[in-house]
């Protein structure tokens, strides 16, 4: 549709009147590229056959610049019978032929991009010019000024020529944006849309009616596919060089500066950007009007010219120091890194999406680096650095590299540490006999290969934690350099973090005390190595210290904290597993909800065929959270999970083992229980280690002695677990001694009851804390003091049912003789009158909860009982109560802090 274009259709009308009258003219019609010079060639020509005129049309292109008088050919082949039997090679028999069809009527001499015409056939109208002045006939011209001429000095004698008639035709204004829009998308829609359209084509006709169409399939203002090809086709129709820059453009998108732009498109870059700005293609900026433009061109380009483009921009980037980020981006396009420096800037380049947490862009980048390195040794190092980023992101996608891991190690090419990465990586996906060849190979190597000797001991250290039937034989001596008079050298490791992983290791495995403060060292100093092989697998074993010295306060903060920043790295990896270890401190304090939705956010994070035997973390906390809740259909769905063999000859195992024999003890079946747990000691004695998980293996043990009737077998265990040098935390002798106390007499069991709930409620064992409570009303009840143990009673009814301790609630129903203790309602008000009393209050309230008389409490908190007393009135009065029974039973949490 011309808009705009009224003006021009009037000269042309003139031109017209003037041929008619036996005046030859000739007329020019120039502008940018789709400005419309052709729909307007139309319309007159259209105009000028309704007036009588013959016309002869011919449309040049750029393939035919080189073919002699093919211009000319085509006006011949539209002269009819006498045309069809014309060659012309002078401007005579054109001049012959013309004034044989003017004779009969008026001629039209259109010719559509003339820039492109061959130079015989210009020269030959140019000619005819002359000749034809007084014949009837016009020629009208039109030329593309995005495109450089064919030849130069025709088209100047061309813009000599006396009585030219020049049209310079543009983009459109904004009112005649509107005025292009109304017909099609109705007035009020026009006059909205017209600023976005106009700046998105640059009132360029052709491109505006592509974004009309897209709009109308899209209904809305996006960019659509009928835009971009428009773009393409104005690009293809106009000049070589604006071309090659608009594919410089958007090869090298954000990266694109002017010097780059025009070395690649190897264009004088201003002329082609003012022609390519003045046609509406690019914003004033230089830059693409939308970036789906520069996809489009993308698109457009034959694979092979895309990549040889993207190459060339990597080396000029290359070239004038450009930051390693950018020029990885044009290699990564490229998909080939020949050049010699490209390895080495994909490496940095790695690292840097490292550090900004972007492991998925890291890992493409070290894949074409190990694709393109020629050198074996360092193909094999960066395969290592490969398989470690994705290891974090999913295991199971790690484990492809592990054959060709395997082989370079048998080669010979890994250093010491990427081999311990490999022997890692192959005992997580249960591939032990790999890896026992690797540990092998490594332990012969080890003095040549590592960085310090002290590394190798380091890796046994783990080894005899995680894979105990893998780790040297604790009576082999492991070589290491010592100075003279038997200290050991301190040494530098290349792989620092592998060095605190072994301190963790070996205070777990064998039981010692743990520096919980190291631990939480090791927790604070996490994030300064992000890209450390070894560094996760710390917080890992720092996690389960804090859980092991009964700090699950602060090991459940740590995993918070850790778990949303596995989550900012994206790595799902250790997202999850730090979710598994939330789920077993959460089994630790009695919060069995929170273990289940902890331990099923671990395996959704994580498939299980990516958890290899790790797998045994977060089932085990299933299976222990699912019994105590009561769900034993769903503890043995997850028992029913299939394992790799493997995990039971890691660490990984044991609680699995554990976790199992709790859920035979609580569905009956204590021969099975028994079992489990004495198959769990006998791993244990034999790897020379003491397991973790959610209690030791002897109190379970015992406790099936229990509830089988073997008391003596039950009193031997538990003895020889409280006769242990170095045993762990209280929550493990808080167990025992409540095992013990059911094999003593009533005044001896409460003795150790007492301990044991003090000792649970420091670890913040809740559900323990529920049993033992329990144990000592029923002692109560059998002692004649029939008030402390309803109290007590209900204390340890009100703890399990917020542990949701389904099981225990009814144990504990059933064995009771008070008829009103599942009626005993915890009033809500008091919760909010608690926060008046003073920490002195509070304390004295928490203690009377708990069953001491006012003697007891006096003696504990250093005070007189007339104090005590004192303490007592203030705290009915705030609580409104009137006797002691009254206190609620959710004052027990502040006990242990009270003593």
């Amino acid at each position: 549709m011309l808009v705009e274009r009224e003006e021009h259709l009037d000269r042309l009308r003139r031109v017209q009147e003037a041929a008619l009258a036996g005046r030859s003219q000739l007329a020019l019609v120039e502008g940018p590229s789709a400005t419309g010079r052709t729909e307007l060639l139309h319309a007159f020509a259209d105009r000028a056959e309704e007036a009588g005129f013959r016309l002869l049309h011919a449309v040049c292109s750029r393939p035919e610049r080189t073919r002699a008088h093919g211009v000319v050919n085509q006006l011949l082949r539209y002269a009819g019978p006498a045309g069809h039997s014309t060659t012309a090679r002078s401007a005579d028999e054109l001049w012959a032929a013309l004034l044989e069809r003017s004779a009969e009527g008026p001629v039209l001499i259109a010719v559509d991009d003339v820039q492109h015409a061959d130079e015989p056939s210009l020269r030959m109208l140019l000619q005819l010019s002359h000749r034809l002045r007084s014949a009837r006939t016009a020629m009208v011209f039109t030329d593309n000024t995005d495109v450089a001429p064919a030849g130069l000095q025709l088209r100047a004698e061309l813009l000599r020529r006396p009585g030219l008639t020049r049209l310079r035709v543009g983009p459109l204004g904004e009112a005649a944006v509107t005025a292009f829009l109304t017909p099609r998308l109705g007035p009020e829609t026009a006059r909205r849309l017209t600023p976005h359209f106009h700046r998105t084509t640059g009132g360029i006709p052709l491109l505006l009616a592509a974004l009309v169409d897209d709009w109308e399939a899209g209904d809305d203002e996006s960019i659509g596919p009928a835009y971009c090809l428009a773009v393409l086709s104005c690009l293809h129709r106009g000049d070589e060089a604006a071309l090659a820059l608009a594919r410089a453009l958007a090869v090298l998108g954000p990266d694109a500066d002017d010097d780059t732009v025009a070395a690649l498109a190897d264009v004088p870059l201003e002329p082609s950007v003012r022609a390519m700005t003045a046609s509406g293609l690019l914003l004033p900026d230089g830059s693409f009007r939308h970036p789906e433009v520069r996809q489009a061109f993308l698109e457009d380009l034959p694979p092979r010219e895309l990549s040889a483009l993207h190459r060339r921009a990597a080396g000029l980037l290359y070239d004038g120091g450009a930051p390693v980020g950018r020029i990885a981006r044009h290699l990564l396009a490229a998909g080939r890194a020949d050049e010699p420096w490209a390895v080495r800037v994909l490496l940095e380049a790695a690292d840097q999406e490292l550090l900004a947490d972007r492991p998925d862009a890291a890992g493409v980048c070290l894949e074409l680096a190990q694709r393109s390195s020629g050198d074996l040794t360092e193909r094999a190092e960066i395969l290592a650095r490969l398989a470690h980023t994705e290891f974090q992101s999913d295991p199971a996608t790690a484990a492809r590299s592990l054959p060709q891991l395997v082989t370079a190690d048998r080669a010979g090419r890994l250093r010491f540490a990427e081999s311990a990465l490999l022997i890692r990586h192959l005992l997580w996906h249960g591939r032990t006999a790999d890896a026992a060849e690797a540990i092998a190979r490594l332990r012969t190597d080890a003095p040549a290969r590592a960085t310090a000797p002290g590394e190798e001991t380091d890796l046994e250290q783990w080894l005899s934690w995680a894979h105990p039937p893998l780790a040297r034989p604790a009576r082999t001596p492991v070589p290491g350099p010592r100075r003279p008079g038997g200290a050991t050298v301190v040494a530098l490791r290349s792989e620092p973090w592998l060095e605190r992983v072994a301190a963790l290791a070996g205070d777990l495995a064998r039981d010692r005390q743990v520096e919980v403060d190291r631990a939480e060292q090791v927790l604070w100093d996490l994030r300064l190595s992000r890209s450390a092989y070894w560094s996760e697998e710390a917080a890992l074993l720092a996690l389960l210290a804090l859980v092991h010295g009964d700090r699950t306060d602060s090991a459940a903060e740590w995993c918070e904290r850790l778990t949303l920043d596995a989550a900012e790295r994206a790595t799902p990896t250790w997202q999850a597993v730090f979710q598994a270890v939330r789920a077993t401190i959460a089994v630790c304090q009695g919060d069995f909800a929170a273990a289940v939705e902890r331990g099923h956010s671990a395996l959704d994070l994580l498939p299980a065929k990516s958890w290899g035997v790790a797998i045994g973390l977060p089932l085990s906390s299933l299976v222990v959270a699912t019994t105590r809740l009561g769900r034993y259909d769903d503890a043995l769905r997850h028992l029913s999970q299939a394992v790799p063999t493997a995990m039971y000859e890691s660490w990984y195992g044991l609680p699995f083992l554990q976790a199992r024999g709790i859920h035979h003890l609580a569905t009956h079946h204590h021969r099975a229980a028994l079992g489990d747990f004495l198959s769990c000691g006998e791993l244990q004695r034999q790897w020379g280690v003491r397991g973790l998980g959610p209690l030791p293996w002897r109190a379970g043990a015992a406790e099936a002695c229990i509830r089988l009737g073997n008391t003596d077998r039950a009193k031997q265990l538990v003895h020889e677990q409280l006769s242990r040098s170095g045993v762990s935390g209280g929550r493990a002798r808080g167990l025992v001694l409540r095992l013990y106390a059911a094999t003593c007499a009533p005044g001896r069991g409460l003795q150790l009851l007492n301990e044991a709930l003090e000792l649970l409620e420091s670890a913040g064992d809740r559900f323990e804390q529920a049993r033992v409570l329990g144990d000592m009303s029923r002692l109560y009840s059998e002692v004649g003091e029939q008030r402390r143990a309803r109290m007590l009673f209900r204390q340890s009814l009100h703890v399990a049912k917020a542990c949701g301790a389904q099981p225990l609630t009814q144990e504990l129903l059933a064995g009771s003789t008070d008829a009103n203790a599942e009626r005993q309602p915890v009033l809500p008000s008091h919760e909010g009158s608690v926060r008046e009393l003073t920490g002195s209050e509070m304390r004295v309230a928490s203690l009377a909860v708990m069953g001491y008389t006012n003697r007891e409490i006096a003696a504990r908190l250093y005070v007189t009982p007339s104090t005590v007393e004192q303490h007592l009135t203030r705290v009915y009065r705030k609580l409104k109560i009137q006797r002691r029974q009254d206190l609620p039973s959710f004052l027990w949490p502040n006990a242990s802090k009270a003593g």
